[in-house]
C-alpha cells in the first residue's frame, strides 16, 4: 500500500487532521494522550479504528481492513499510515518532536519495518483494554462522534 491514498475532503474536519488509532491498545491510547498534551492548538481530532467513524474514514480513503494494526492520519484529503502517519503527526507537536520528521528521508520500507515490529508486540508489551477508549468530558471535543463496536 502506498504511504498515502487520496481521500475525499468530507472525511476531514475543517482545519483539523484526524488520527485513527487502535482504541483497545494501551500504547495507542497513551500515544493519543501524548499528542493531545503537545497539540495546544487542537489541530488533531481522534477516533478509534474500531468505531463507525473510523471505518467510514478508512472506506473513503480506500484503506484496507489491515489498517487496524496501524495508526492512520487523514490530513488535507490524504490518508497516511504507519511510520509516515507518525512522522507527519510529530511535525505538528510542540517541543523537539517536529525534528523527528527528518526521518521521512529514511526509506519507508525500513521505517515501516521498525513500526511493524513495535505494532506486532504492542499488546504483549503494553496490554490492551476490553473496549475502546471513551474520552473524558474535557477532551470530548477532540474526538469525533462515534459508536464503538
Amino acid at each position: 500500500m502506498p504511504d498515502h491514498a487520496p481521500c475525499d475532503p468530507p472525511t476531514r474536519t475543517e482545519d483539523h487532521a484526524v488520527v485513527l488509532f487502535d482504541g483497545v491498545c494501551n500504547l495507542c491510547n497513551g500515544a493519543v494522550n501524548f499528542v493531545i498534551d503537545r497539540d495546544p492548538d487542537a489541530y488533531f481530532r481522534f477516533a478509534p479504528l474500531q468505531s463507525d467513524t473510523g471505518e467510514r474514514l478508512l472506506e473513503k480513503g480506500e484503506v484496507s481492513g489491515a489498517a487496524l494494526n496501524t495508526i492512520v492520519l487523514v490530513e488535507d484529503g490524504e490518508v497516511y499510515d504507519r511510520s509516515t502517519a507518525a512522522l507527519r503527526i510529530a511535525r505538528h507537536l510542540t517541543g523537539p518532536w517536529p525534528l523527528l520528521y527528518a526521518f521521512i528521508v529514511v526509506p519507508r520500507l525500513l521505517r515501516d519495518a521498525v513500526y511493524h515490529w513495535i505494532a506486532a508486540n504492542r499488546y504483549r508489551w503494553f496490554g490492551r483494554r476490553d473496549q475502546c477508549r471513551v474520552p473524558t468530558p474535557e477532551l470530548k471535543a477532540r474526538f469525533l462522534e462515534y459508536e464503538p463496536h
